[in-house]
């Protein structure tokens, strides 16, 4: 059990909310010092002129693992609607418009409505939860999101006994999203969840990371975080939530029904058709870009270490359900 309360993290792991308090002074002293160039900065500021910080309280879901700095965690990110470059997204999502933003809750549910983001940032006390972040191409990274249970949204909507999965489906907008034009994935993005994967506590709903609220690269105003999937299964920039009765089709298993599953569970035991997950890298200050090839490398852990959720898969086989 990786799991520990906040009182067993060191202070020194977790961003000082001073900095927090000065976004513009936090990203100058961070790019002189690792001689980041320009560009992607200026971009990453123009496309969050209005980040705010949050209230929120500490939760008991933290790691001792050290937090991936916030230069890091925004600047290399896979976000396909903004190019499939890792720095893509820093670079061009300045064009996304996150206010005002509105989530539609429908399908097989006996309260369906649309909600506001403003709303949304008053329906429960926000949390900072630290989670481990698993991505499929084998990196990965500790993040200090803000949000509430997933459940929490989705016991609003009133699921009928009909509703057993939980789609998401995030804005596809051409003048806000350059990418669209191409066609590695089928627009919109959508991603799914079995019901009760959904209402499990761990499932965040995120509006903030960082002491902060998203930025536009990160998936702003709103995405789902689920730690022990791989992170293309937390979709961003989530428009509307869907209650079905039938597993949905995902835009990854549209595209590489061989290579992406549904449950999409971290698990080094199975290995993408391309490459193993027995491993993985950490994303920290040096390892972006091509260094991350050079970060050496640390076993990857079952359900990426959340074990509170195994019981989620009793009795099912885990290769045929991948």
């Amino acid at each position: 059990m990786l799991i520990k309360k906040t009182s067993d993290i060191f202070s020194s792991e977790i961003t000082p909310e001073a900095l927090w308090q000065n976004r513009r002074q936090f990203l100058q002293s961070t790019s002189l010092a690792m001689g980041l160039s320009a560009l992607p900065f200026k971009s990453f500021a123009q496309s969050n002129t209005a980040l705010q910080k949050l209230s929120f309280v500490k939760s008991n879901y933290v790691t001792m693992e050290k937090i991936t700095p916030f230069e890091s965690a925004t600047t290399y990110n896979n976000y396909y609607e903004f190019g499939t470059d890792k720095a893509d997204p820093a670079k061009k999502a300045s064009t996304l418009i996150s206010r005002p933003w509105t989530v539609t809750l429908e399908g097989a549910c006996n309260k369906p409505q649309t909600i506001g983001i403003e709303q949304l940032l008053r329906l429960a006390p926000l949390e900072e939860r630290i989670y481990r972040l698993r991505c499929v191409e084998g990196w990965s990274m500790v993040i200090p999101w803000l949000g509430f249970s997933l459940s929490e949204l989705i016991k609003r909507a009133e699921p009928t006994g009909n509703a057993k999965f939980v789609e998401f489906i995030t804005l596809a907008d051409p003048k806000q999203m350059p990418n669209l034009k191409s066609s590695v994935l089928e627009w919109p993005y959508i991603e799914a969840l079995r019901m009760d994967e959904a209402m499990h506590p761990l499932t965040l709903l995120s509006l903030g990371s960082y002491g902060q609220t998203l930025t536009n690269q990160s998936g702003a105003p709103v995405r789902i975080v689920v730690p022990w999937k791989y992170g293309f299964k937390s979709g961003k920039s989530i428009v509307k939530i869907r209650f079905v009765e039938k597993q949905p089709k995902t835009s990854w298993e549209k595209a590489g029904p061989s290579e992406y599953g549904f449950y999409s569970n971290v698990n080094p035991t199975v290995d993408h058709p391309r490459w193993s997950q027995a491993t993985e890298r950490r994303i920290d200050a040096s390892s972006t870009g091509i260094n991350a090839f050079l970060t050496p490398k640390r076993k990857t852990l079952m359900f990426n270490g959340y074990e509170e959720v195994a019981s989620l898969y009793t009795g099912m086989d885990l290769r045929k359900f991948f």
